[in-house]
């Protein structure tokens, strides 16, 4: 499953306001919430169940990405959105590197697999430092929705 295919545009934040760890996830949860792709109900139980996978290793992968995610027993259907911060935040990430791009997802319990997957299919795209490259340098939600919709070449670089 494409990143991209989990996405609208208002799902994409090109100027996250939070400089820090945990207020970048709720300002990312929160704009789920007003867009109404995150019943009103599940904000608390979401950003728990964030929170506590947080505490458990923080999901900054290194390169610069962020793939904060949950499981929901009241989704049918996996959420999205993506952030990006100039920056950079202190997500405490594998190498330590401040945070510019934060994929958030939240899951379906019962489809565990999904998760694997989506969470695998993310983390190979953001292995391309092209593609990163290219995101860090869009100038609007167009056009990094166009960057994660396209396919990395052998050179690192997106096409579509």
């Amino acid at each position: 499953m494409k990143l991209a295919q989990l996405l609208d545009l208002d799902q994409i934040l090109p100027d996250m306001k939070a400089v820090d760890h945990w207020p970048s996830i709720q300002e990312l949860v929160q704009q789920l919430a007003e867009l109404g792709k995150l019943d009103a109900a599940l904000h608390e139980e979401v950003l728990e169940s964030l929170k506590a996978r947080e505490e458990q290793v923080s999901t900054g992968i290194g390169h610069g990405v962020a793939i904060p995610h949950a499981f929901s027993d009241n989704l049918d259907h996996v959420v999205a959105i993506f952030g990006r911060s100039q920056n950079g935040i202190d997500f405490q990430a594998l190498d330590d590197a401040p945070v510019h791009f934060i994929i958030l997802f939240i899951v379906p319990r019962k489809d565990y697999h999904l998760h694997l997957r989506t969470l695998a299919a993310i983390a190979k795209m953001f292995t391309n430092a092209g593609i990163r490259r290219q995101l860090g340098m869009a100038q609007n939600r167009e056009e990094i929705l166009e960057i994660l919709s396209s396919k990395p070449s052998r050179t690192g670089l997106a096409t579509n």
